[in-house]
């Protein structure tokens, strides 16, 4: 389904980035892994990161601060190197904190926005140029419902996400007739090491919302990665945002 495509998976290392880099590879596209911290100690590739598990496809790791323009490019480069001309880019690197706003630091709001929000411009932006000059690209930036209908407790990371869809809105309209297809995903509530500092009442809560009654796993959003980057199958998504979110989200 994507043989012969080349693919940097921007955190990449561990969850939702993990899974969809292990789905590319397996579907025949060479991924490289871009993360803070794609290697552990010794210089091999961190556990759980899809290189360090032999995932087929996934050739090599590069490391990068998605909140740095320079660690950005330079990444971005160093991929390029391993496998070639970039045909797909996933914005997946995020952190996420639980604080009420009343409360919130003006260090807790800047550093969500600097790395949910400014590291997906800064990673969209350094690889435009060589997508642009194939005249073809794909870019899948990983949003969330939460842009969609906010969260208590999470207005920073929410105003994020938010962001990230009227990013990819945006791009999208700029670059569609230009070959590059940019488009995002709005996951639920995953099991994933990111959500471990969110508070157990919180999703505890959040889960008897659900209609489904449970958060989702990685490897169930991962397909959707697939089908944005393939073709025919993702040749018709310009400036969506698809939702595997266990129904939290029914637009």
């Amino acid at each position: 389904m994507l043989q012969g495509r080349t693919a940097l998976v921007v955190g990449g290392a561990s969850g939702i980035g993990a899974a969809i880099a292990a789905a590319f590879g397996a579907a025949g596209a060479s991924v490289v892994i871009g993360d803070r911290t794609p290697v552990g100690p010794g210089g091999g590739p961190a556990a759980g990161c899809p290189v360090a598990a032999g995932e087929p496809g996934v050739v090599g790791a590069v490391t990068l601060d998605v909140t740095d323009e320079a660690s950005v490019a330079a990444a971005v480069a160093a991929a390029a190197e391993l496998v070639g001309p970039l045909d797909i880019l996933v914005n997946s690197a995020g952190i996420l904190t639980e604080s009420p706003l009343v409360g919130m630091s003006l260090d807790t709001w800047s550093q969500t926005l600097a790395v949910d929000l400014t590291g997906v411009f800064l990673c969209c932006r350094a690889v435009l140029p060589g997508m642009l000059a194939l005249g073809s690209g794909r870019i899948i930036n990983i949003a969330s419902q939460l842009g969609i209908k906010g969260g208590t407790g999470l207005a920073h990371y929410a105003a994020a996400k938010a962001g990230v869809i009227a990013l990819t809105k945006s791009l999208a309209l700029e670059v569609s007739a230009r070959g590059v297809l940019v488009n995002a995903i709005a996951p639920g509530p995953i099991d994933t090491p990111m959500v471990e500092g969110i508070t157990e009442d919180w999703k505890r809560a959040k889960r008897a919302e659900l209609p489904l009654g449970r958060f989702g796993r990685p490897e169930e959003v991962a397909p959707t990665a697939v089908l944005l980057a393939s073709d025919p199958g993702g040749n018709l998504y310009v400036g969506q945002t698809l939702g595997p979110n266990s129904g939290d989200v029914m637009p």
